[in-house]
């Protein structure tokens, strides 16, 4: 399965990890199941005009991530030796990333399902076992998450035994160490103007 088509599915199970209309804390996979019909709802209603469902999917990308401690995780020392100022632009530009990324390819979803295989709960952590079955194949994915008052926030997701917070990890530690901080930052804004040129070349 290639990478873009399990990040796919990534944003498509985010999408089933916390309901915001919930009054009460709940176990993370009770959130994923009341959650699911009004997500897939959204993804299979033709009525909806594409900037009205980008829109909404920019919303629940932006909400069930915890992109402050999942920054932290990616930059691992890095974190600690960047200023202020540039945690708080990683911070920024990783968000932004990401949603103009994937939030498009969440919209290609093609009836793909969901099967719930279980959930740990350890203090404020919790993770949550699911399958992504396709026409073709079936995907281990497993969320990790962390308590955030009344909801269950996503800091990383394993796939097929692969860490998405490790991947990126690796692939931004190597061009911390050639071009520092700044060079990271320089990179990250650089890609993030190429992939809205290219949407509003679409």
């Amino acid at each position: 399965m290639r990478l873009w088509r399990c990040l796919l599915l990534i944003l498509l199970g985010l999408g089933l990890v916390s309901s915001p209309t919930l009054a009460a804390p709940i176990a993370p996979l009770e959130e994923v199941r009341t959650t699911v019909d009004s997500v897939l709802g959204l993804l299979r209603d033709s009525s909806l005009e594409p900037a009205k469902r980008r829109a909404k999917m920019t919303q629940l990308v932006r909400s069930r991530f915890d992109f402050a401690n999942m920054s932290q995780r990616i930059l691992a020392t890095n974190w600690r030796s960047a200023t202020p100022q540039q945690q708080q632009r990683f911070v920024q530009l990783f968000g932004d990333l990401l949603e103009a990324n994937y939030v498009g390819r969440i919209e290609a979803y093609t009836n793909e399902t969901v099967r719930y295989l279980g959930e740990q709960i350890i203090g404020e952590r919790a993770s949550i076992d699911t399958s992504i079955v396709t026409a073709s194949a079936e995907i281990p994915i497993t969320y990790r998450l962390l308590r955030a008052g009344e909801h269950w926030l996503v800091y990383d997701v394993v796939i097929e035994g692969v860490s998405f917070v490790s991947n990126y990890r690796s692939t931004y530690g190597e061009i911390v160490r050639r071009e520092g901080m700044p060079g990271l930052l320089q990179q990250m804004e650089e890609k993030l103007k190429e992939v809205r040129d290219r949407e509003k070349r679409a």
